[in-house]
């Protein structure tokens, strides 16, 4: 999960963030909130996970709380869109960061994002515990550069003390806008409940996984902001376009700028090994639903992997490097992503209410406040971009409705399927 999560954002975010917030305090706690918001959507996902610790995770979490069809738009979505487009992005991101260090041209850069795409399929489609390896590595390395970066920050001489500026003062609006950066920056915590049907004693370990995880992840997003703020003001964070490379150049000279590429490298690749080891398992439950190709339900007779699933993801995604179509649904699914969110921290009261004998090993810490205030902040996160980006809010829920016509056909396909099969009796 620290690996999946710890992507490039906290060298980028935080450009967003002090442009909105005026003092490190209001950074800092603004940081914190986002971090236990996405803690209270861990245990959210960690009673559900440990109540139905099956593969697919969310997709199954939606499904048993709201039935097919809104598990099917959850599902349509990730796959058209929100993990593959995610992959693209990614590879592609992880190339222009390799032309740091060797110049290559556009073509050979889009070569080296399929090259990419291909690597981590093949690692997944080999093996779960391959997968999980190659994740671990890539964390603890990750994790290591940062903490380089974070000492060498708290070591230097701190920036020369900047003369104050009149700010407005910090409103609902502008906490908000920073807020939303901040949970970008926390985005991934779900995908760990995708493989909750591999994992050993679920009932346990995706609690475990979720609450070390975010716990984690809120330690480091603390830290290197404070070690951001130490080394550079406020104005020159919020005109940095790479926060995390202009204070590590200023802590420790040129050769910072090349460690932060080179972890960046690494967590994009700890980020794109992860959706495949993850995201496909939900393209695998919702095939075994009869709600999708039924090959993507297939396992591996020697890899015990979703093997198809995890080459139809590879091949959609290297389709969205080649026709540079990514960059736009990336942002587009971002609204998609978060309403699904909400749906699923909204299936805990559900549940409770229409399957009250279900067996929860966990019971979500806090509850229903910390329901409630994570589906509050959801709602605030959609109806902001709704009015601030009505575009993409609206291109997101136009790609979820372009799934109900596709629901009723593969239905009506699969009914015709089951007709067509002989009875049991007529077999006899």
């Amino acid at each position: 999960m620290i690996g999946i999560v710890i992507g490039g954002g906290i060298f980028v975010v935080p450009n967003l963030v002090a442009r909105s917030l005026p003092s490190s305090g209001w950074i800092l706690l603004c940081w914190s909130f986002a971090g236990v918001v996405s803690f209270f959507g861990a245990l959210a996902c960690a009673e559900l996970g440990a109540a139905l610790p099956i593969t697919g995770g969310q997709y199954v979490f939606i499904r048993e709380a709201y039935g097919r069809f809104a598990a099917f738009l959850c599902g349509w979505t990730t796959f058209l869109v929100a993990r593959t487009a995610q992959v693209a992005w990614l590879a592609v991101t992880l190339a222009l960061y390799v032309s740091y260090f060797l110049p290559i041209s556009p073509g050979a850069g889009k070569l080296l994002a399929l090259g990419a795409i291909a690597l981590f399929a093949t690692i997944n489609y080999v093996g779960v515990e391959a997968g999980a390896l190659t994740q671990k590595i890539f964390m603890f390395a990750k994790l290591g550069g940062l903490a380089i970066i974070i000492g060498s920050a708290f070591l230097a001489h701190p920036h020369a003390p900047v003369a104050e500026i009149a700010q407005p003062p910090v409103s609902l609006s502008l906490f908000g806008v920073g807020m939303i950066a901040c949970l970008l920056g926390y985005d991934g915590w779900v995908q760990v409940s995708f493989v909750a049907g591999e994992i050993k004693r679920p009932q346990r370990n995706i609690l475990l996984a979720l609450a070390i995880g975010v716990a984690v992840t809120m330690g480091v997003y603390l830290l290197a902001n404070a070690a951001y703020l130490r080394v550079l003001s406020i104005p020159e964070i919020a005109a940095s376009a790479h926060v995390g490379a202009t204070a590590a150049e200023r802590a420790m000279g040129p050769v910072g700028g090349t460690l932060v590429s080179i972890i960046i490298m690494l967590s994009i690749v700890g980020t794109l090994n992860g959706c495949f080891l993850t995201s496909p398992r939900i393209y695998f439950a919702q095939a075994r639903d009869g709600l999708f190709f039924r090959k993507f339900g297939e396992i591996h007779p020697r890899f015990k992997t979703p093997a198809f699933a995890i080459v139809a993801q590879a091949l959609w995604s290297g389709a969205l490097v080649l026709t540079g179509s990514y960059d736009t649904l990336v942002d587009y699914a971002m609204f998609a992503t978060w309403l699904f969110y909400g749906l699923m921290v909204a299936g805990v009261m559900v549940l409770r209410r229409t399957q009250p004998a279900l067996v929860r090993p966990y019971r979500m810490w806090g509850y229903p406040l910390t329901a409630i205030l994570f589906l509050a902040v959801t709602l605030w996160f959609l109806v902001n971009t709704i009015v601030t980006r009505p575009v993409p809010a609206l291109a997101g829920l136009g790609l979820i409705a372009a799934g109900i016509p596709v629901y009723f056909i593969w239905l009506k396909r699969t009914a015709s399927i089951e007709l067509e099969q002989p009875s049991p009796a007529s077999r006899s």
